[in-house]
């Protein structure tokens, strides 16, 4: 029998088994995923963006909306 596929905890780099019985992966615990979701909510994680797609999703071109 194989062995389970174990990866560390984003949040403190404990082990933990990749199970369908580990609610918690990837992390190791309630814990450690709500420290996640704060880092998150806080702004202290963000997905890498080109300087420029700022300037393309707020672009001047767009018609005003109307309220």
């Amino acid at each position: 029998m194989s062995q389970p596929l174990t990866v560390d905890c984003p949040t403190c780099g404990a082990p933990v088994e990749w199970t369908p019985d580990n609610v918690n992966r990837p992390f190791c615990s309630e814990r450690c995923k709500l420290i996640d979701l704060g880092a998150w909510a806080a702004e202290e994680h963000k997905i890498p963006v080109s300087p420029d797609a700022e300037d393309d999703l707020f672009s001047e071109d767009l018609p005003p909306r109307g309220h």
